[in-house]
């Protein structure tokens, strides 16, 4: 149980190493917001295109989409504090060569593809759902999760707005500095105040029997077999098949909110606030409450079927107005399947094996944004708009029909 692991909780205690994870992922993800919203303005003033930006974003997301497994069984082997540690001391290398690409008589192009090599390792979010996952019964589990959607709200409102703020008062270089100096900050919180490990006693020292080489952090074999476990893979898949066409929307939203809405980039801003307020409501007070009253099977398909709703609608709206009444429902189905499936699938696994897991379920984001580019492209080329409902509302639909026979089998199992 978690109160095992207070013995080397230290003198926070297990509510206050809690506290600190989700202040340490505000920071981070802060920081994080504010690198996106001046890199598109630094690859401009580079000379980069459109093209050699999208080879900018995917290198990133396929960075992060390799590095998440092995980085979660990092966390596994090592402990927390080496984990977000490990993670932070990256994200800081990021920010320094961000910052140094700034500089004109450095080549800004070389610094600024390089500064993308270090988010292999920048993991802080699947470290802290580690902890959390570690440090709360079962039963809390999704409450405690759905707050680490608080701090990406807040992360998001913040630094969007730090990173406009700054870039606009004291040059492009200066929300690249700040973040740099934060994540060293929160680097030295990590290695002085999160204890070694948040496992419970004993679950990590599982030495190999004698006479059994170690198994290595990059073991492929032994962070795959973790899909192949009872109930891991079927909501693994509803994860990845569910979301990803929300996630090819929103990989083109930057594309969209200027083409087909209309928007400045003052209002786009506006615009991704709401979404970051409608985050933080969602994931950090509607979704625990909801968790009280209904298994996590029925929030699935609950999110599932909004996810389909929020399809049709999508195909039929026309104007922003149309894309705000809409986007509640989107949010609510979104943040509900995240943390649903990342709260099914830690159940589902050995306490051992969280990091792990939260590593592979971290990588369905890195996925799209690495995929996204070019097949929303493609896609909204092609069909306009409109294709991005009719393919969330045809998705879900089947993945619904799946989820629904399969609780109709229960059903007729548990009556004979």
């Amino acid at each position: 149980m978690p109160g095992q692991s207070l013995g080397i909780m230290g003198a926070l205690g297990r509510p206050g190493v809690v506290a600190l994870t989700y202040v340490l992922t505000t920071l981070e993800l802060t920081c994080l917001f504010m690198q996106f919203s001046i890199l598109p303005y630094l690859s401009r003033t580079l000379g980069l295109d459109s093209v050699a930006f999208g080879y900018l974003q995917t290198i990133f997301g396929m960075l992060q989409l390799l590095g998440g497994p092995v980085f979660g069984r990092f966390a596994d082997q090592r402990g927390a504090r080496a984990a977000l540690s490990l993670s932070f001391m990256a994200a800081s290398t990021i920010y320094l060569l961000l910052a140094a690409a700034c500089s004109p008589s450095l080549p800004g192009v070389f610094l600024l593809f390089a500064s993308r090599l270090p988010a292999v390792l920048m993991h802080t979010l699947p470290g802290a759902q580690m902890i959390i996952t570690d440090l709360t019964e079962p039963a809390e589990r999704p409450a405690a999760l759905g707050r680490l959607g608080l701090c990406f709200g807040i992360g998001v409102i913040l630094g969007s707005l730090l990173g406009g703020t700054l870039s606009t008062a004291c040059g492009i270089q200066c929300p690249a500095i700040v973040a740099l100096v934060a994540n060293l900050l929160g680097a030295i919180l990590s290695f002085t105040c999160i204890p070694s490990s948040t496992k419970q006693t004993g679950v990590t020292a599982q030495a190999p029997p004698p006479g059994a080489a170690k198994t290595s952090v990059f073991d492929l074999k032994a962070i795959s077999r973790l899909l192949l476990l009872p109930g891991v893979l079927p909501v693994f898949l509803v994860k990845v098949i569910s979301g990803f066409p929300t996630g090819l929307f929103l990989v083109m939203f930057s594309i969209i909110s200027m083409d087909f809405f209309q928007l400045e980039a003052a209002q786009a801003g506006y615009l991704m606030s709401f979404f970051g307020v409608l985050q933080m409501v969602i994931q950090g007070l509607v979704i625990g409450r909801l968790s009280r009253y209904f298994s996590e099977e029925a929030l699935l398909r609950a999110s599932v079927l909004v996810f389909a709703v929020v399809g049709l609608a999508m195909a039929l709206m026309s104007n922003v107005f149309h894309f705000c009444l809409l986007m509640p429902g989107l949010v609510f189905s979104l943040c509900t399947l995240n943390v649903v499936t990342d709260s099914m699938l830690t159940k589902a696994v050995s306490a051992s094996d969280t990091g792990t897991m939260l590593g592979l379920s971290a990588s369905v984001q890195p996925l799209t944004r690495t995929l996204g580019p070019t097949l929303g492209g493609l896609l909204y080329r092609s069909f306009g708009v409109p294709i991005f409902g009719h393919v969330q509302l045809a998705v879900n639909l089947l993945v619904l029909l799946v989820l629904w026979r399969k609780r109709m089998y229960q059903k007729e199992d548990k009556a004979r």
